[in-house]
């Protein structure tokens, strides 16, 4: 499999797309104004402890108050702490923390006690003193090779903290791990000094920006190149990339060409269809994705597929391929927390465990942590994908202004029989000789229209003139009843 890394920096956004075979696999935006948090590192001041939830709310500096569970905060040792929220900070307590999640909606960011670093190979653990190896590294011997450089590493270095080995430290040679170890550990020692002088809420440590964490964090032995659009910052990730991951310097190009760089790749047009509900499939079916406050729906349709043999093997056949797609969504559209995905209904056990092998493949892949249960009697799917940042909807629009982000507005007829009623309240309450309806282009149509006759009544009734005016801003649910 081959894969492409595309970098698209201006001033105010920074865009990475990463390409499987040609294939748009998942988009990451950020934004000057809105930078992500995640692996940030905070000073700040306990506002307020809620023992109902065992928790407590940090002001960092931010917008709103972070949120610490009880089980965030660590001990001496890296140990969780077990106690009472309330045993374990207080208000007005000033405390170092890390941010593990952006705030997303209306929620704070999330935070933790225990501090971690992470470099191209490793993520150093202040906190604790022991070591571990990333499970997606299966090859027994490797593991045992890594745990042994880790182990000897902190033995020697006492007080440096402990080391896991991410999926990157797969084959790195002993000195380029020791390397990165001393790096990480005096690192920290400079964080722990900043925060040992700065008294005041706010910053003590910030991750890298999104562009040198899509170096660290997603180039892989498949991925062939890095393209990167803007000279600024090639300038900075090639001394970045010959510094921290030499491996991968000759796989980085700066993109000069006059077509834009995701209209090439056709980026942009995926990040068009990600914003939609509906998402074809080839074989003529649909997804129908809904994002909602609590959870993440998703619907499979066959569609205008009918199969050639019989309907057990065309609702498989759609499955199958819904199940492939499911997952290029999940990380496309950065979707997060509960998901929910109804199959069509299979009769044969085969299929659903086939259905549910390929889900299973697919999210292999994935960055994020998942966890998938059986299908259900229903024929649902419950899966959790770890949510760390926003959705790409969610960055890149806002709620409707004309539905309140219900995704329907009413009818006309419906504000038309609205304004009926609210000229009856008004009639009956005020004595005024005439009323003036202001309401949308549409609204005015249909009560000229269709429901003159219902005006004409109403008049003959409340006994007094009714006029209507346009009004271009309103939207088909705005209206007014003026009395004059």
């Amino acid at each position: 499999m081959s894969e492409e890394i595309l970098i698209n920096v201006t001033p105010p956004e920074t865009r990475v797309a990463v390409v499987e075979n040609g294939v748009v696999q998942e988009i990451i935006i950020e934004r000057a104004e809105r930078c992500g948090l995640v692996g940030s590192i905070y000073k700040g001041k306990v506002c307020r402890v809620l023992p109902g939830m065992q928790a407590a709310f940090v002001d960092i500096g931010l917008e709103r108050a972070a949120f610490l569970h009880a089980s965030d905060i660590i001990g001496p040792q890296g140990e969780p702490r077990g106690d009472q929220i309330h045993e374990l900070v207080h208000e007005g307590d000033m405390i170092v923390v890390q941010v593990v999640k952006d705030p997303l909606g209306t929620k704070g960011a999330r935070l933790t006690t225990n501090i971690s670093i992470a470099s191209r190979y490793l993520v150093c653990m202040p906190a604790l003193a022991s070591t571990g190896v990333s499970q997606k590294i299966e090859d027994e011997e490797e593991r045992r090779r890594l745990r042994e450089i880790l182990q000897g590493y902190v033995e020697s270095h006492e007080g440096d903290g402990g080391f896991i080995a991410r999926t990157a430290a797969e084959g790195v040679s002993d000195l380029a791990l020791l390397k990165d170890m001393a790096f990480l550990a005096k690192l920290w020692r400079g964080v722990k000094e900043r925060c040992g002088y700065v008294s005041q809420i706010g910053l003590v440590h910030d991750d890298l920006p999104l562009a040198l964490r899509a170096l660290r964090d997603l180039v892989t032995p498949e991925v062939e190149r890095i393209r990167i659009d803007s000279r600024i910052m090639i300038d900075k990730a090639l001394p970045f990339a010959t510094k921290y991951i030499p491996e991968i310097q000759n796989r980085i190009e700066h993109y000069q060409g006059e077509r834009p760089l995701f209209d090439l790749y056709g980026v942009e047009e995926e990040i068009r269809k990600a914003l939609q509900r509906k998402v074809s499939l080839k074989s003529g079916g649909h997804l129908v994705i809904d994002q909602t406050e609590a959870m993440t729906t998703i619907d499979v349709n066959t569609g205008a597929f009918v199969g050639h043999r019989n309907l057990e093997e065309t609702i498989f056949k759609t499955n199958l391929e819904a199940a492939q797609a499911i997952c290029r969504q999940l990380r496309l559209r950065n979707l997060g927390g509960i998901i929910i995905i109804d199959f069509i209904d299979m009769t044969e056990e085969e299929h659903k465990r086939q259905v549910l092998r390929a889900l299973e493949k697919c999210l292999a892949r994935d960055h994020a942590k998942t966890h998938i249960t059986e299908v259900s009697s229903l024929g649902l799917v419950e899966m959790t994908r770890k949510r760390t940042r926003e959705s790409l909807e969610h960055v890149l629009c806002e709620p409707c202004p004309c539905c309140g982000g219900r995704g329907s507005i009413k009818t006309a007829e419906t504000t038309c029989y609205e304004i009926f009623r609210e000229i009856l309240r008004e009639s009956r309450q005020f004595d005024v000789e005439t009323l003036l309806v202001l309401a949308s282009q549409e609204v005015v149509d249909r009560l000229l229209d269709e429901e003159s006759a219902h005006l004409a009544e109403l008049e003959e009734f409340i006994g007094r003139p009714i006029r209507l005016q346009a009004e271009a801003l309103y939207t088909q649910e705005q209206y007014d009843v003026v009395l004059i």
